[in-house]
């Protein structure tokens, strides 16, 4: 066994060390130059890093972490092209791993019939790009030029430093879903808040107890629909007097018999008793009249925010911001660029689905590499 090391000539405080593995490993590496398998982890062929080399050229980078950036990765990587990734530094304020870091159980992944946790489920992905060779880089990209192959990239707090280059790009740096900031939301989020109700609906937590979901559109109609099937009951809160949905949306969410809209209202605080939430305050728009209404759970539908400030003004997005790609696949309008995941998926965000565009995309970056360097 051996442990695939790069060269490195001083040693940086920037790697990571959030796993206990890495830590034991940067103890190691002072003291052995045989190093053994600690603590379960398998040592074969994992790349460790304490510096990365800086103005460095690549054949592909891939910019994000989550499910469709690691799925890349491992494919790139299984393919011999040496990808690099770039897992960002609270990037679009998330830890590296993306939004799935703050999902508590993860229920609807193929492969963990007991389920698990966010955080576990994106290390695991991690250790298993490491383990193909994926060069994996803690740090943010925070400046692209893609006027030109091969294309450029600085790294935050680097942008007037010469840049890192490579032949080809997968952009996967997700979305984030809009949130309310109300007070008692950062205490009770992923203790009864969400953003996802088919990602979250079904845990023990919310089954058979009143819920409320927040929002006036087709999306929102959609997530109280789905929670009815776990919900003792579901309370859509509406800041205006109409929905936004279709009329055919409306229409199933209103007959609903386990549902109920409550007009002209929002939710302004968030209660509970320190574990779990258990109570909303809401306020009538019209009348400014504040109300108590118990719920176990909150569902947030008003939308998500796709992470494409860096390339906003170089790739083609559309209106709500994601990158537009060519029909049934990756490829985006400038060539040797490719998205995956929810940064171009604003209808399904899962997990599943944003690590099969991942494979698409890197199957497709692979294929395009082909062509232009043919042996």
């Amino acid at each position: 066994m051996s442990l695939l090391l790069k060269p490195v000539l001083r040693f940086s405080t920037t790697f990571d060390i959030r796993s206990k593995f890495l830590i034991n490993t940067a103890k190691n590496l002072f003291n052995k130059s045989n190093f053994q398998p600690k603590n379960g982890f398998p040592l074969q062929r994992i790349t460790f890093q304490t510096i990365q080399r800086k103005d460095m050229h690549s054949k592909v980078v891939i910019i994000g972490s989550g499910p469709a950036g690691h799925t890349a990765a491992l494919y790139l990587s299984r393919a011999t092209l040496e990808p690099v990734m770039f897992e960002g530094f609270l990037a679009n304020g998330f830890a590296a791993g993306g939004q799935l870091t703050t999902t508590t159980d993860v229920e609807n992944y193929p492969g963990f019939p007991e389920g698990i946790m966010g955080q576990e489920m994106m290390d695991k992905f991690r250790q298993q790009s490491l383990r193909f060779g994926t060069n994996i880089i803690t740090e943010t990209i925070s400046k692209i030029d893609l006027s030109s192959r091969p294309f450029k990239l600085w790294r935050e707090g680097m942008e007037n430093q010469a840049p890192d280059t490579s032949d080809s790009l997968i952009v996967a740096t997700g979305a984030a879903a809009k949130r309310l900031n109300l007070p008692g939301e950062d205490v009770y989020w992923q203790k009864g808040i969400s953003a996802c109700a088919v990602c979250d609906g079904a845990v023990p937590i919310f089954r058979n107890k009143p819920l409320a979901v927040v929002g006036g559109g087709d999306s929102a109609a959609e997530e109280a629909l789905f929670l009815t099937k776990y919900a003792s009951h579901v309370y859509v809160l509406v800041r205006r007097d109409k929905l936004r949905a279709s009329k055919v949306m409306a229409n199933r969410l209103l007959s609903n018999p386990k549902v109920t809209v409550t007009w002209n209202t929002i939710p302004i605080e968030c209660k509970g008793n320190g574990q779990l939430l258990n109570l909303l305050i809401t306020k009538d728009t019209k009348t400014g009249e504040e109300k108590e209404l118990p719920v176990n759970g909150l569902f947030y539908a008003i939308g998500h925010v796709p992470a494409t400030e860096l390339v906003k003004d170089q790739l083609e997005l559309d209106t709500d911001g994601y990158i537009i790609t060519k029909p049934d696949s990756t490829y985006t309008n400038v060539e040797g660029v490719f998205a995956a995941g929810d940064v171009k998926d604003k209808k399904y965000r899962q997990a599943i689905t944003s690590a099969g565009s991942g494979c698409m995309a890197a199957l497709e970056c692979e294929r395009w590499l082909s062509e232009q360097h043919p042996e």
